[in-house]
């Protein structure tokens, strides 16, 4: 009994930082579009982005650059698919299609990370984050609407799919740094994936090329003159900065697929934002597609293992966790494991 208050405590608080990384990754879209609109590339967009977060990150790099030596392998991948790709991706496809529609294909990503714990790494998954990954694809085929066919710019979509893709890497890299015998910060997984981003990007965007002078002009965001200097300091301090570094510290706390689940939310925080700030109305079906988002994540919430799918966790491990009680979908409860925190991937 006693055992359970720390790990109830901990859920909690992974389910908070979940949902207000949902809530800060939600903006960046809104935040970005006027951007984009005003002559920046989204490539372009998404390298101010990435390089804005990992200069104010670096006194944070600089504190645990031990964790260079410790996983290279991880902050690399972390860098290349959760920063890099799944931003380059997302960016090319809102420029393309509707912000919301864009991360609402994106977050196809939870049911093939679901698919990926499942199949690939051959852990046990909650019923509950596998009912809710089903509702979330539910709503997301009445977002496109599929039964009219795919009314959307075809390479947009195709863009939104690659950072579905990239997202898988993202929740399973901000898993893994927290196991085996040389775990890795949470914090020094953001840092440094955001630096390793930033490098990359910069290697495929040419910066140079750009006409940074945009930022000194005014854009038009919600019907309303701002300065593009506005909304450039929300995209890189809230949507980058603060997403990252509560994101990958939910991981831990919860698993891979719950806080791929529970992610969902960004993707209605974004359509309601694209909604009011850049009058993208979405029909009907949208709006019910945006629903059933809601009604997958708080299905991984609420879930509770089965016993069928507590048993194989209980005999991988000589001596039976308290975590394994704990309705987390396809990991061990990290902290209880590790003795800390943990949170990335390799």
């Amino acid at each position: 009994m006693h055992t359970s208050h720390p790990l109830a405590r901990g859920r909690s608080l992974g389910l908070t930082l979940a949902l207000v990384s949902a809530i800060a990754f939600g903006g960046s879209g809104t935040a970005a579009k006027p951007l984009i609109e005003a002559g920046l590339s989204p490539l372009h967009v998404v390298w101010l982005r990435v390089t804005g977060a990992a200069v104010v990150l670096l006194p944070l790099a600089y504190k645990h650059r031990a964790a260079v030596l410790q996983r290279p392998g991880l902050l690399l991948g972390f860098g290349l698919l959760a920063v890099a790709g799944v931003q380059a991706c997302y960016f090319a496809a809102i420029s393309r299609i509707p912000v919301g529609v864009a991360l609402l294909i994106e977050y196809l990503g939870p049911p093939l990370l679901i698919a990926y714990v499942k199949f690939v790494q051959r852990r046990p998954i909650t019923r509950g984050a596998a009912i809710g990954a089903a509702v979330a694809v539910a709503g997301l085929a009445c977002v496109v609407e599929v039964w009219n066919g795919l009314s959307f710019d075809a390479l947009g979509v195709l863009f939104a799919l690659g950072a579905a893709c990239c997202q898988v890497g993202y929740f399973v890299l901000a898993d893994a740094g927290s196991r085996g015998e040389r775990p890795v910060d949470p914090i020094a997984v953001s840092a440094y994936g955001l630096l390793v981003g930033a490098v990359l990007l910069t290697a495929f965007t040419r910066p140079w090329d750009a006409d940074w002078g945009l930022l000194g002009h005014r854009v038009t965001l919600a019907g309303h003159s701002v300065p593009a200097l506005l909304p450039a300091a929300w995209m890189v301090l809230v949507a980058t900065v603060l997403a990252y570094l509560t994101g990958v510290i939910a991981v831990q706390h919860l698993s891979p697929p719950v806080a791929g689940v529970v992610a969902n939310l960004e993707a209605v925080v974004a359509t309601v934002l694209a909604w009011i700030l850049l009058g993208e109305h979405l029909g009907a079906p949208q709006l019910a597609g945006g629903l059933l988002v809601l009604a997958g994540a708080f299905a991984a919430q609420i879930s509770k293992p089965a016993p069928e799918d507590a048993r194989p966790a209980a005999a991988a491990a000589p001596t039976p966790s308290p975590a394994d009680a704990v309705p987390l979908a396809g990991a061990t409860a990290l902290s209880v494991r590790t003795g800390r925190g943990g949170g990335s991937e390799d």
